[in-house]
């Protein structure tokens, strides 16, 4: 019996964890990218964090996929050799309010299954971070960072070593129904069109312009593209912190936060400017900005210490004062069958990405 073909449209972190769980199933597996290399959007742009799911919604799919895809990434991660620490998060509040919102949180994630929470007064959240001034602090033993570049190329490697092949500098430029499945058309310097049995996109950022290219997603079923434009600033000298230091959360966003590599430096991260178009230039001005933000509760920053690093956007489908969840439309909510679509894939994407792809894989197959 011949092998079920499967195209992924988009080699971000989820795209590729999509393409190689779909490989494991039996699938010939083409991932289509229009860059010259993997990732080089949203996947590439962000603070590399492995979130615990303490900030989504009861039931919605980030809190789902969020405390599943946690642990399976922890999982590969030491299975594959992938870089990775569990280093630990303090959500610090400085004001009363705040001590609120960190109440409201830990609710939230004992609501969502996550372990490892602990809240701290003052003095224990001094005690594990002399440099951090707070009125109360949340400690999440489970988050922690990855290298999702190595994420991406283990996934990239396990795509091909199934068969599969990941297709660079190859846009997708639509698709039609061919009797049960999909002729997909490709352009680039070597266009070319194939059937498929499975066709799903996952193009981040592009993701409304590719599903429009699809033949039988009407327009009124896919969601307004809204952006969400986050700079990075890195500290000149050492860090300050052993842990991922972040503020309550913001509209848009979850403040601007104190991030470890694994090289144990520090950036600061990211703020958000509502955006209607992708650039990725850092205002050197926006620093004044960010030292009001990590004065709060880091006191000890030095003057002029604070450096441009990178920006990303978040794709989102809503704008200020909501907060969306991940939409992942399948046969079932469409009727087409055969096709996966996805929207709003923004944080925790990397965090969820393995549980995401079971997701898929889940409707696909059903």
């Amino acid at each position: 019996m011949p092998r079920p073909q499967a195209v992924v449209v988009g080699a971000g972190v989820v795209g590729l964890a999509i393409g190689a769980r779909l490989a494991q199933g039996g699938c010939d597996v083409y991932v289509l990218e229009q860059a010259a290399a993997i990732g080089q959007g949203v996947s590439s742009r962000n603070s590399e964090v492995i979130h615990a799911g303490l900030y989504y919604r009861q039931g919605s799919l980030k809190a789902k996929l969020c405390v599943e895809g946690r642990q399976k990434l922890y999982d590969v991660c030491g299975q594959r050799q992938i870089p990775h620490k569990t280093c630990g998060k303090l959500v610090v509040a400085t004001n009363a309010r705040e001590d609120e919102r960190l109440g409201a949180l830990l609710d939230a994630g004992h609501a969502n299954g996550v372990a490892g929470l602990k809240l701290l007064s003052a003095a224990d959240a001094l005690r594990l971070e002399p440099q951090v001034r707070c009125t109360s602090a949340l400690l999440s033993e489970t988050s922690g960072i990855v290298d999702s570049h190595a994420l991406m190329l283990s996934l990239c490697g396990e795509i091909e070593d199934q068969g599969g092949r990941v297709v660079l500098n190859t846009p997708f430029e639509g698709a039609e129904r061919r009797g049960p499945g999909w002729r997909v058309r490709t352009g680039g310097a070597a266009p070319f069109t194939f059937d498929a049995d499975i066709l799903v996109e996952a193009a981040g950022l592009e993701a409304q312009s590719v599903a429009l290219r699809i033949e039988g997603v009407p327009a009124n079923a896919v969601p307004r593209r809204v952006l969400a434009k986050g700079s990075y600033f890195s500290l000149a000298g050492r860090s300050p912190f052993s842990r991922l230091i972040y503020p309550t959360p913001v509209d848009g966003g979850l403040g601007v936060h104190a991030t470890l590599d694994l090289a144990g430096r520090v950036r600061f991260g990211p703020d958000v400017e509502w955006t209607d178009e992708v650039t990725y230039d850092v205002e050197p001005a926006r620093a004044v900005g960010f030292a009001d933000a990590i004065r709060a509760y880091w006191p000890g920053l030095p003057d002029d210490s604070l450096r441009p690093d990178y920006a990303g956007i978040r794709p989102k489908i809503g704008g200020p004062g909501s907060s969306p969840d991940f939409r992942i439309d399948l046969p079932g909510d469409h009727g087409l069958f055969g096709l996966a679509l996805l929207f709003g894939i923004e944080s925790p994407g990397l965090t969820a990405s393995l549980a995401i792809a079971d997701h898929v894989a889940e409707g696909l197959f059903s």
